[in-house]
């Protein structure tokens, strides 16, 4: 296939692009490479993929050193004309849309980037899609969409109209988004709701990326909430394996769906939502445990109260995507945080 994947230089996007060209699919990655964080991280993965960063950096075509399916070009997903332009000459089959302003606690200090990137960057990728008939596109949603629900493991046929951060709501408006586009248009799409992913290259303002160099530096952590928190942390191998299987398998209309009685995650238009998580939450302090044990080295805690904006726990339901798609996450905590600080030493010398 002829794929474009939308936050390449990002932490899902890069392992997906070249998951994709690894198995012989034709791969255009796009990225803003904005400063959220270190864009040296970002130009790291890059150029772990086989693009150069000072290519990169300066706004041309690079095609791939490692991967000769691979391209990747510097463009921002609210440059509308560029966005129409590239959709137009490169005919791609299917679009993996991996890009967005990340982060709930940064959407409280910065709200109008969430509605650039995600609402209006979103908006180009549907009318890209629109008018080029893609096959298929799939798109990251999040686990911050069930906001305030307590019933858990949390499933895609709950109700989630109360996000607790701009963030969370820019990803519930893609959902409503992508439906629309798909009822009208006919374009199928399924969005992913990931759930707390980690591991090597991973993003610097998540858990361990934090606690791993809060720790190496002996300076105290911050565990919020006194520690009672539990997240379902999703390896990024087994991550990127399920939006592989579901980016080959397009939605076909559901006719047996019930307006009386209607199901959110699927619907009369070619049109799925499924969770993608490990389906096995940890204990915050369990987790912590698991990086003193990997990094040999006791972590100074400062326990603090719940922040704004977040969840006290978080429990994917992934039946449906085993159901559907044979998905069996496979990374243990304990192994994935081993894995995690032995590339973030090799990659800051430390």
């Amino acid at each position: 296939m002829n794929v474009l994947v939308t936050g390449s230089a990002g932490f899902i996007g890069s392992f997906t692009a070249a998951r994709l060209v690894e198995r012989g699919d034709e791969v255009v990655g796009i990225d803003n490479i904005n400063d959220y964080y270190d864009v040296n991280l970002k130009y790291g993965r890059l150029e772990r993929d086989g693009i150069a960063r000072e290519k990169a950096e300066s706004g041309e075509w690079v095609k791939s050193a490692k991967y000769p399916t691979y391209r990747f070009r510097r463009v921002d997903l609210q440059d509308r004309e560029a966005i129409t332009a590239l959709f137009s000459m490169e005919k791609f089959d299917t679009v993996c849309h991996l890009a967005a302003q990340a982060g709930v606690r940064y959407s409280l200090v910065n709200p109008y980037s969430y509605i650039d990137a995600n609402i209006a960057g979103f908006m180009n990728i549907l009318e890209g899609c629109r008018h080029q008939s893609i096959k298929h596109l799939v798109y990251a949603s999040s686990s911050s969409v069930y906001g305030l629900n307590e019933k858990y493991p949390f499933s895609v046929r709950d109700n989630v109209d109360h996000p607790l951060s701009l963030y969370a709501a820019t990803k519930k408006a893609n959902e409503l988004m992508a439906h629309t586009y798909s009822y009208l248009y006919g374009l199928p799409a399924t969005g992913l709701r990931f759930f707390t992913v980690y591991g090597p290259w991973g993003r610097p303002d998540m858990a361990l990326f934090l606690f791993t160099r809060a720790i190496l530096e002996n300076k105290p952590i911050d565990v919020f909430n006194h520690g009672r928190m539990k997240r379902d942390f999703t390896y990024i191998d087994d991550i990127v394996t399920g939006v592989v299987k579901v980016l080959d398998r397009p939605p076909e209309e559901d006719m047996s769906w019930d307006g009386k009685f209607p199901d959110p995650c699927r619907s009369r238009a070619p049109y799925r939502l499924y969770n993608i998580g490990n389906n096995s939450p940890v204990e915050l302090m369990g987790f912590i445990e698991a990086i003193e044990r990997a990094l040999g080295k006791k972590a100074k805690k400062n326990f603090l109260p719940m922040q704004p904006g977040d969840v006290p726990a978080t429990w994917a339901d992934v039946d449906d995507l085993v159901r559907d798609f044979g998905y069996a996450p496979t990374a243990k905590v304990e192994k994935g945080v081993e894995t995690f600080v032995t590339w973030y030493r090799e990659f800051y010398e430390v």
